[in-house]
């Protein structure tokens, strides 16, 4: 099989159906280039499916001679976990039928991904082709809120006469007849596994990995606050700073701004749009790994940075720039970026006048008193200098 890149990890929910795990490998080993083997295994199930999986999978040895008829390397029983769901008391489930249950179980799979995918060196397979539907939809909603751009989600498509039936685990080498019984058992057909086939689906999803503030929490509250930041950042208008005009442009609010307040703003927003920490991520969200500390803006080498803005906002009128230099020889102290500070956001909030998302653009701090670090909320996406 050669190097692996990544520790292999599939994650199955199953309910009555063992047989989703060996045709999921069946796939994964014949349908990949190159061929996945597992190196760990993980099964979320019911008490029964739990029972179920141990008779089948290991007590009857299916799992074991699937690897031994493709000559493969059988991965170790111990590598094979199987984690049976539980209600908020603790107690194992036979079945997933109450609103309290559902909640459960979302949390326990939520939880299980997120856990996972701490892991750089890991690359998960989850397949949605067991459990209740709601089982596969948590499974699929982990995934989106904590996969990796290199994790996977499966869906097994099994021909419709061999995929309910009890024998049927994967396409044999040789070709096998399987019987058909009624249900007082007797054969009312036969089946050849030659007709058989089975697919392995690849499902895209889209990942917020990132992209979201995602604390640990139970999953109905994960999906809420992912929801929140999504749709304050979606709310945001664009803001537009036209320095010849001198004006900040939010939605359809024109706000004109003082000469070194509009530079001083231009500081913090280029911050967030040019030196950026992470750069692919398409959302700033809560981040505020760009603000910056005002004793960083305070010296000499800042002021002079910040002028080349002031440049702009006069023109060729090269004086005004050498009376800003002149008049702070050794940069702005921190008293007076503070006071700058203030008169720029009191000159946002009374031109947006609407107090709901004028916070997003005004300059706002992080830490406690003595570490504080200033910046601006808005999206990078949406800000533009000119």
């Amino acid at each position: 099989m050669g190097h692996k890149a990544y520790r292999e990890i599939l994650v199955f929910v199953a309910g009555t159906t063992p047989q989703i795990i060996t045709e999921t490998l069946y796939g994964l080993v014949f349908e990949k280039d190159p061929p996945i083997l597992p190196d760990e295994i993980h099964i979320i199930t019911t008490q029964p499916g739990k029972s179920l999986i141990e008779r089948e999978l290991f007590q009857k040895g299916r799992l074991e001679a699937f690897f031994k008829e493709f000559d493969l390397e059988p991965i170790p029983v111990e590598k094979v976990h199987i984690i049976v769901v539980q209600d908020p008391y603790g107690d194992h489930l036979d079945d997933i039928r109450e609103a309290h249950h559902n909640e459960a179980v979302g949390d326990l799979i939520a939880e299980f991904i997120k856990e996972k995918a701490r892991d750089p060196a890991s690359r998960l397979h989850c397949s949605m082709a067991g459990g209740r539907k709601t089982m596969s939809f948590y499974l699929g909603s982990a995934l989106q809120l904590f996969g990796r751009a290199w994790d996977r989600l499966y869906h097994v498509l099994v021909t419709p006469e061999f995929e309910s039936h009890p024998d049927f685990y994967y396409k044999p080498k040789e070709d096998r007849i399987l019987e058909v019984k009624d249900v007082h058992g007797n054969r009312i057909r036969v089946l050849n596994t030659r007709d058989a086939s089975i697919t392995l689906a690849e499902l895209p999803f889209i990942r917020l990995r990132n992209k979201l503030s995602l604390e640990s929490m139970p999953f109905r509250e994960l999906v809420a606050e992912g929801q929140r930041d999504l749709d304050a950042a979606m709310v945001q208008q664009k803001l537009e700073v036209n320095l010849q005009a001198r004006r900040v442009r939010i939605g359809s609010n024109s706000i004109e701004m003082l000469p070194v307040q509009l530079m001083l703003y231009c500081a913090f927003l280029r911050e967030k749009i040019q030196r950026c920490h992470y750069p692919n991520r398409l959302l700033c969200l809560d981040c505020t790994d760009c603000f910056r500390a005002l004793v960083d803006l305070a010296g000499r080498h800042a002021l002079e940075a910040m002028a080349q803005d002031y440049k702009r906002i006069y023109g060729p009128r090269l004086v005004r720039i050498e009376n800003l230099l002149d008049k702070w020889k050794e940069g702005f102290d921190v008293e007076a970026l503070r006071q700058h500070v203030s008169k720029i956001n009191r000159t946002l909030k009374e031109g947006m006048g609407d107090e709901t998302l004028a916070p997003f653009y005004m300059v706002t701090t992080v830490g406690k008193h003595g570490s504080k670090r200033y910046g601006v909320r808005a999206e990078r996406g949406k800000i533009r200098i000119i």
